[in-house]
């Protein structure tokens, strides 16, 4: 009997993606083999995300496209998960309109979807699949309900995990290979809080720092409300937690953090950066924004841009604002025409370019540590420990390699560089 084949589909943030790498293990160890094509799956899935309108009509045109599929082979079983879906499971108007799905499930229910799928008697499971860098939910939800978010209503209210479940699925990941974990959370500095003991996000780094083949730490995202000092010195101090944060800004304005509920003003956010840059020499911080917000002028949009170029991040996600139903930001008036976002938008990214180059360029000729994960059209590639790219050439296995290497290359997004000598082998 030949195995049935699965085909997922993934759109949204860092969660998201984890959840479907963890649903294809759960998968291969039923029976299942990912299939080449979504034409020839058994099972289709789709993992959605709604957090802006573009990601929500991308999946809904993908759910719309598979119509004809299902109806030339209604066997296969097609299952939507996520944000679309809600944490309260299937939304009747969703499934009013998309008869032909078979399964709607909230966000996170890999373990859920595996079993209601699982394999026939009698199969052979297969390899599960291994990767060099993973990501580990941590909790569930969020509690903060910015004006412009539709995560709380989706996700629902802050979940978390107990520590030793979270370090035993780091110690099974690092068994199979795993030499980098991305600790993930809506708002990981909110860890614990709902827990008996209420253990920190810092306790927990330091539960999963001693893990045997775990070679780097990162955590994601946090809130700069929440960010404590024990944290920031808990980064400086482990040797695996990487020099690397996520520190969403959103807006510049104090007027427009207001408006959005983000409960700190640009001189604590500011602050706060200080602290950071001073416990963690060398930190790369990356942030989110948001461009064309209801009522942003563009004195407020100049705010943002002078402080994002004040801090010198090393990465920046920036949108443009659209409205999502169910949220008090939808109340209010979209008033920032659509080009006028979109070149705000266009001046943060020559921004960011700028900046990350000019980054890059003080690199050229020193010497980094690469985590190699992949290789990428006839090159390896891999991650400083402040998340830049790298390319190397070599015609050794690098794959999960801990190396040191010397920048010969450097553009604002990659660098290039040749390879010195090998730290620490994959496991």
């Amino acid at each position: 009997m030949e195995d049935r084949t699965y085909f997922i589909w993934t759109i949204g943030c860092q969660m998201n993606v984890g959840d479907s790498r963890r649903l294809a293990e759960l998968l291969a160890t039923r029976g299942y083999r990912e299939a080449e094509d979504v034409e020839s799956a058994d099972l289709i899935v789709l993992n959605t995300c709604v957090v802006r309108q573009s990601a929500e009509d991308r999946v809904l045109g993908r759910l719309a496209s598979l119509k004809p599929l299902k109806d030339r082979r209604p066997e296969v079983t097609l299952a939507v998960m996520g944000c679309l879906v809600g944490v309260d499971g299937r939304d009747n108007d969703l499934a009013t309109r998309f008869p032909y799905v078979d399964l709607w499930l909230p966000p996170s229910s890999h373990e859920q979807l595996a079993e209601l799928v699982s394999e026939r008697p009698g199969r052979a499971p297969t390899p599960s699949p291994s990767s060099v860098s993973r990501y580990v939910t941590i909790m569930q939800g969020c509690d903060n309900f910015c004006s412009y978010c539709i995560v709380p209503y989706r996700r629902g209210r802050e979940r978390s995990r107990p520590v030793g479940e979270i370090v035993a699925e780091v110690e099974e990941l690092a068994s199979r290979g795993a030499r980098e974990v991305t600790l993930l959370g809506q708002n990981v500095d909110s860890y614990g809080r709902d827990l008996p003991g209420q253990p920190s996000l810092a306790h927990l780094l330091h539960q999963v720092h001693p893990v045997d083949g775990i070679v780097r730490l990162r955590f994601l995202t946090n809130h700069p409300k929440d960010m404590s000092q024990e944290l920031i010195e808990t980064v400086a101090e482990l040797p695996k937690v990487c020099e690397h944060l996520e520190l969403p800004l959103q807006s510049g304005s104090d007027e427009i953090l207001k408006r959005m509920n983000r409960h700190y003003t640009r001189e604590q956010y500011l602050e706060l950066v200080q602290r950071i840059k001073v416990t963690i020499p060398g930190v790369a911080l990356a942030t989110d924004v948001i461009v064309g917000f209801p009522g942003e002028t563009r004195a407020q949009f100049q705010e943002t841009y002078d402080l994002l170029e004040e801090v010198g991040f090393s990465a920046i996600h920036v949108a443009c604002y659209s409205p999502r139903a169910g949220t008090a930001a939808a109340r209010l008036e979209d008033d920032v025409p659509p080009e006028e976002k979109e070149e705000r938008r266009r001046q943060v990214e020559q921004l960011l370019e700028r900046q990350a180059g000019e980054q890059n360029r003080a690199l050229l000729g020193q010497t980094v540590e690469v985590l190699v994960e992949e290789r990428v059209r006839g090159k390896w590639r891999g991650r400083t420990r402040t998340n830049k790219l790298v390319f190397l050439d070599s015609p050794e296995d690098l794959r999960g390699a801990l190396v040191d290497a010397v920048i010969t290359w450097t553009g604002p997004w990659s660098m290039q560089g040749r390879l010195r000598y090998s730290v620490q082998a994959g496991g």
